[in-house]
């Protein structure tokens, strides 16, 4: 499968969300959506991630943007790290890895010299089309959300 580039039709989803809920990318139809990949709940980097995207929602919101986080954690692991940390942001759950691999935001990566299979934490900006507008891979979590903010704005 190619390497998802700025203009393709980002791959459709459906997953459960913490609730248990189906998040959709068709239900953000006519609106702009991020959709942010992230290795685990409750970690260091990841928790920085959401917490720093859950500070700039209403940001986000005001631009007509909403934000989904996608992770293999389940139901139960997102429930508790959004009320630990107060977050209102959505997040999925890809135990699979299935929409993940679509995305081209698992396989292997490289941390201090070590290669693996897992997470490659990314970003996508899906317009009102549902085309892929603008990406981020290999992303480094601290300051991501507000560069994000910063190209919507602009």
């Amino acid at each position: 499968m190619a390497e998802l580039i700025a203009g393709d039709k980002a791959p459709a989803f459906s997953l459960p969300d913490q609730d248990g809920a189906v998040v959709s990318l068709s239900a953000y139809a006519g609106r702009k959506v991020i959709v942010y990949f992230y290795p685990a709940d409750d970690t260091p980097g990841c928790t920085k991630e959401a917490c720093q995207f859950n500070d700039l929602l209403a940001d986000f919101a005001a631009l007509g943007v909403d934000v989904v986080g996608i992770s293999p954690d389940g139901d139960e692991s997102h429930r508790r790290f959004r009320t630990k940390y107060g977050l209102g942001v959505r997040l999925a759950s890809d135990p699979e890895h299935l929409v993940m691999k679509r995305y081209g935001a698992w396989g292997e990566k490289t941390l201090y010299g070590r290669v693996s299979t897992g997470v490659i934490r990314s970003t996508f900006l899906v317009d009102a089309e549902g085309r892929v507008e603008r990406i981020w891979r290999h992303v480094r979590a601290d300051g991501h959300a507000a560069k994000v903010l910063a190209v919507l704005g602009t």
